[in-house]
């Protein structure tokens, strides 16, 4: 059980200091996402 809580534990820091990574990755994505949205209203006869 102390095995499966330590690793639960390492785990969740390991998403935490990930978290602030996986938002920029998600920002840009949506950026890109947004833009070619726009691009295409815009671009569209």
């Amino acid at each position: 059980m102390q095995r499966g809580a330590n690793g639960y534990r390492g785990l969740s820091l390991l998403v935490w200091l990930n978290s602030d990574r996986l938002m920029a990755i998600g920002t840009v994505a949506l950026g890109l996402l947004a833009g070619a949205f726009l691009g295409q209203g815009l671009l569209a006869p």
